[in-house]
């Protein structure tokens, strides 16, 4: 393998870890801190990449592809926090502790949004226009690697700072990070553990809506059943990293989104996403709580 190739398929790699690890870490906070198996997570991100799809495509009093596409993210962001909170408030606050209602509310969510999506803006893949930084190349020991591909890497690493400045820093994130160690105890300490349940579901949908943004860019366009593909994945991921822990769904994205890369890139597409299946039962095998899960009940 020659220099050039091993850093494309890394950057590509770490690229394709950046766009799991923003869907994966809200899912992994809901389903710590409040046991939901929230299979409703993968349409916040199918709304978010659909409302960067709408704002670059109808948006065009914008001359700038790059002030529209910053006004798209807010867009997306905006419409993923709504959703969060609009799911927990309306759909899974009544039901904690009944994890078969949960399931089949939020998937009952899920396929109705997508549903909902295909039939008004039809099942067809989208694309919209890109700003020029994203269409270019760089030259990075020899191998040409998309900026794009560099941007959604460091728009991660920010918002990967950013989700944990607010976890150690803040009283909501001091509260969130008890309560996925021991919500019992939590809730004993008379702290309203309920407003902390909405804020975490509002953040998770912010999150994943602007990974389906970033995801919009590096798969080049948009389908109503974008977030359910990669909801199999950020789930695979969330189990590695371990429930509720921030810093093990980002190595856990970074392993997950490596490994498909190279796995596809020498044994045939396909077969890393195998490959990581079989990361996944190995972790559960030789240690359960995930790579730096360390979730107490």
């Amino acid at each position: 393998m020659s220099l050039q190739v091993f850093v494309l398929l890394t950057v590509t790699g770490l690229g394709l870890a950046g766009v799991y690890f923003l869907i994966a870490s809200g899912l992994s906070l809901i389903f710590g801190l409040m046991d939901v198996l929230n299979l409703a997570h993968g349409l916040f991100f199918t709304v978010g990449s659909y409302a960067t799809w709408w704002v670059m495509t109808r948006f065009g009093f914008i001359d700038s592809l790059a002030l529209r596409f910053a006004v798209a993210v807010i867009v997306a962001a905006a419409f993923g926090l709504a959703v969060g909170w609009i799911t927990e408030r309306f759909f899974v606050r009544r039901f904690y502790g009944d994890h078969v209602t949960q399931i089949l509310i939020t998937l009952g969510l899920s396929l109705s949004g997508v549903a909902l999506i295909g039939g008004w803006f039809s099942y067809d893949p989208q694309t919209f226009p890109l700003p020029e930084l994203f269409r270019r190349v760089v030259l990075i020991a020899g191998a040409r690697i998309p900026v794009s591909r560099l941007l959604i890497l460091a728009i991660s690493v920010v918002l990967l700072a950013a989700l944990l400045t607010f976890l150690r820093r803040t009283r909501h994130g001091l509260i969130i990070r008890a309560g996925v160690e021991n919500r019992e105890m939590v809730q004993a300490m008379g702290i309203d553990v309920a407003k902390s349940f909405t804020l975490v579901f509002a953040i998770g949908g912010l999150l994943a809506a602007i990974g389906g943004v970033l995801g919009a860019v590096f798969f080049a366009g948009v389908t109503p059943e974008f977030g359910l593909n990669v909801l199999v994945f950020a789930f695979i991921v969330v189990v590695i990293g371990g429930l509720g822990s921030v810093e093990g769904t980002a190595l856990s994205a970074v392993l997950v989104g490596l490994t498909q890369q190279y796995v596809n890139f020498f044994a045939g597409a396909g077969i890393g996403d195998l490959t990581v299946v079989i990361l996944l039962a190995a972790t559960l095998l030789l240690r359960p709580q995930g790579l730096l899960g360390e979730v107490a009940r």
